[in-house]
Order: structure tokens, then C-alpha cells, then sequence
């Protein structure tokens, strides 16, 4: 059996696109994947070009071999472009591995440890009154678990009003919802860690269930000076790559969940590597994820076969076409996945949907300071 395309396909969601890859055999078996990168649509589709040159012509079953070589023989490894596209394309190799053994992907990892995976619902930013609203709509669904972004731009030394600002929004969340629904708060990098450690005191009364990226992921030991003063749980990996991009805060014990994004960290696999990594610091994981369903689907591979899965992260209402670009549409009940029996993914693209919501340019929504000043988002 050998690889004879790869392809990719960028369907607009709204504020941003997502970008599908499609690995093809010449015995008529294909597989899917995900490597949607925000604002590097273009780059994305130049990064699958350049991996197809790699590995058409080979054997899609040698999914391990294939991730070696399409990350260890670019001499620049690593970063956000590459990996994203080495996770859509490995995404796509254990789909036609799954489909080939008429088996779902966890079943080649190892196999299930739980009957079902709980979501939460990615709510971003709002008034305390839009929030309350879309969180209704769930909550009648059986939703019991939300992540909310909470605060706008704060300066390295900043007043108190964006923090009770964002308290504000978080209080009112709690006081609708009650105490049976988990809230994640996600700061999202805009804080300093002194800003931090102020906000996650101020936060502590309302019980989340973690705070999410509470400073930029970059120092590592600015997040450190965070977890020496925070009482909350610290959730932290979407913008690291790579076990060796998340190795440091794991041996550090910085973070008490960890967030590889399968469409940045180098998919299935090296996701599982890293929540195993975590797993021997008694960490949990609970992938970071706010793209299309293929990543989804992937993700809900890893999360039934790693011990330490916590939760997994999902929008549920972005675009009214979300469910129509692929087939079979993942169900949820309360909130909660039943474990899937479909080989491989176990779902498929309609790339007739697809073509009619075609790339659209969507520029990064950039922040700034009352002063005009750059502002982290």
C-alpha cells in the first residue's frame, strides 16, 4: 500500500477557517485530518504541500515512522506551522490504519478505559448577560461544564477594575448555573503573573475547576511564580508543541492539567505521549480544542484510551454548517460522548459542503491599551 496524495481543503468557520487534510491510497482507501492554524490558512496549505513531497509514495500504515520523518528530517523542527501540519497528516495515516482493521484508532492505542467522555462549552467572552444567556441554552441540554475568557486587555501592572471586571461576569455566571456545573476560566495569556496571582485570588470563591494559560506559556518560570501562589488548579499547553514544547512545565509540576491541541501538538499520538508524561505526575489532560470536527474526532480518540483524561473542550454553536462538512454527525448526550465504534475517525468530509463556504481572509483580532499601546490577546 502506498500514499499517492495529500491534499487539503480550508472551509470557513466564522471567525476563521478550518483547514481539512485528505491522505489518499492506491488501493481506494483515504483518510481524514485537521490542521487548522488561525490567520495561517495560506502557510498552513504551503506546510501540507511540502509534507506531501515527504511522504507520497510510501506506506500509510508506518504511522510512527512517518511523524519521525516528516518532524526529525526538517532540520527547523518544531513551531506552530509545522506541527499543525504534521497533526493534520498524522490524523489522516491512523484513519486509514483504523478503517484498514475495521477498528476506531483508540482500539489501536491501547483501547478504552471509560464508556464516555464529558465535554464543556466553550462560551468565549461576553457581557454577564450574553454569557448567561447562551449558557442557558445548553444547560437545557444537559451541558454541565463552561470555560469562560473573562478578561480584556490588562497591563503588566494594572488597576483592579479589569480583574473585578472579569469577576463581575464570572460571580454572575456562578449565581445563575449553580454549584453542580464546573466553570474553566480561561486568561488567555493577557496577564502578568503579578496581574495573575491578584486575578486567580479573586476568582478562588467561585470554585473553577482550573484557570486556563494564566500568563503567556513562553517563560516558563513566570508560570511558575503563578503556581507557587495559586490555590486553583493551572491548565496550560495549547501554544507549547511537542512532548519536548510541554516536557519542562510537566517535570516542574507547574500545571495540574495539561492542553495539547491535536491540531498543533503532532496529533494522536503525541498527544497521547504527553498526557503519558503527565499522567507520572499524577496530572490530568484535557486537550485544548476550539477547531472543526475532525479535530473533535480526534480528539475523542485519546480521550477514551488515556487514563488521566479530565474533560475535553468543544464549541458547540459556531457556525450553522458545522455539522453539515462532515458525516456522522458526533451526538452528544447531557453533554457526555458515548464511546464510538466506527474504524478509524470514524466520521468523513462532505467536500460538497465544504466548497460552498470557501477560505475567507480573516485578519487576528488585535487588542490594544487605552494608550494606543500593543496589547496581549
Amino acid at each position: 500500500m502506498k500514499i499517492t496524495a495529500v491534499e487539503h481543503f480550508v472551509c470557513q468557520a466564522g471567525g476563521r477557517n478550518w483547514v481539512f487534510v485528505k491522505v489518499s491510497t492506491d488501493e481506494g482507501v483515504y483518510g481524514v485530518g485537521e490542521g487548522s492554524l488561525y490567520g495561517k490558512e495560506h502557510t498552513m496549505r504551503a506546510a501540507i504541500e511540502e509534507l506531501r513531497r515527504e511522504i507520497v509514495g510510501k506506506d500509510p500504515r508506518r504511522v510512527e515512522y512517518l511523524w519521525q520523518e516528516m518532524y526529525r528530517h526538517a532540520f527547523w523542527r518544531g513551531g506552530p506551522v509545522l506541527c499543525s501540519a504534521i497533526s493534520g497528516v498524522e490524523m489522516a495515516l491512523w484513519d486509514i490504519k483504523g478503517k484498514l482493521l475495521g477498528v476506531p484508532v483508540y482500539e489501536l492505542l491501547g483501547g478504552h478505559v471509560r464508556d464516555e467522555v464529558r465535554f464543556y462549552c466553550n462560551l468565549g467572552d461576553g457581557t454577564p448577560e450574553s454569557l448567561i444567556e447562551r449558557g442557558r441554552k445548553w444547560i437545557a441540554k444537559g451541558v454541565d461544564a463552561f470555560k469562560i475568557y473573562p478578561f480584556p486587555a490588562v497591563n503588566y501592572v494594572d488597576s483592579m477594575r479589569p480583574i473585578r471586571e472579569a469577576e463581575e461576569k464570572i460571580a454572575s455566571f456562578r449565581e445563575f448555573a449553580g454549584n453542580d456545573v464546573d466553570i474553566m476560566i480561561d486568561f488567555h495569556g493577557r496577564l502578568s503573573p503579578s496581574m495573575a496571582i491578584l486575578a486567580e485570588e479573586v476568582m478562588r470563591p467561585y470554585e473553577p475547576l482550573f484557570i486556563e494559560e494564566p500568563c503567556l506559556p513562553e517563560n516558563v518560570e513566570a508560570m511558575a511564580k503563578i503556581a507557587r501562589h495559586a490555590k486553583t488548579p493551572i491548565a496550560t499547553g495549547e501554544r507549547l508543541y511537542t512532548r519536548w514544547g510541554l516536557r519542562e512545565i510537566i517535570e516542574r509540576q507547574i500545571a495540574s492539567v495539561v492542553q495539547p491541541d491535536l491540531c498543533h501538538c503532532g496529533g494522536i499520538m503525541e498527544a497521547k505521549k504527553i498526557a503519558a508524561m503527565a499522567e507520572t505526575y499524577y496530572m490530568a489532560t484535557a486537550p485544548h480544542n476550539p477547531y472543526g470536527p475532525v479535530a473533535t474526532a480526534a480528539c475523542v480518540q485519546v480521550d477514551f484510551c488515556i487514563p488521566n483524561f479530565l474533560i475535553q473542550e468543544h464549541i458547540f454553536d459556531d457556525m450553522p454548517w458545522r455539522d453539515l462538512v462532515y458525516t456522522p454527525v458526533i451526538e452528544l448526550e447531557n453533554g457526555r460522548l458515548k464511546r464510538p465504534t466506527l474504524p478509524g475517525l470514524g466520521i468523513d468530509l462532505n467536500l460538497e459542503e465544504i466548497a460552498k463556504h470557501p477560505y475567507e481572509e480573516r485578519d487576528q483580532v488585535k487588542w490594544y491599551h487605552p494608550d494606543g499601546a500593543i496589547a496581549d490577546m
